[in-house]
């Protein structure tokens, strides 16, 4: 199930405005949120997700139909 994973964490790094900010501010940190939420990932996806070059999934992102976009309408405010 792991792959399966794999594919939702970088499909809402694409998609979701506030968790690819989150992301880009922490990526351990998110990973290890996720990771309590039941996303079971091994220790070489997580390592490598960890790497992704936060900018260019932005840069990704933005060419993705807004129409499927979540956005982050506080932009990073509590």
């Amino acid at each position: 199930m792991s792959q399966r994973n794999v594919e939702l964490v970088i499909g809402r790094l694409v998609t979701d405005e506030a968790f690819r900010r989150r992301f880009g501010e922490d990526p351990a940190g998110e990973l290890r949120r996720l990771g309590e939420a039941g996303f079971d990932l091994n220790p070489c996806e997580l390592r490598v997700l960890s790497t992704l070059d936060v900018r260019v999934v932005a840069r990704f992102a933005r060419d993705i139909d807004p129409r499927i976009q979540k956005v982050d309408l506080h932009g990073g405010e509590a």
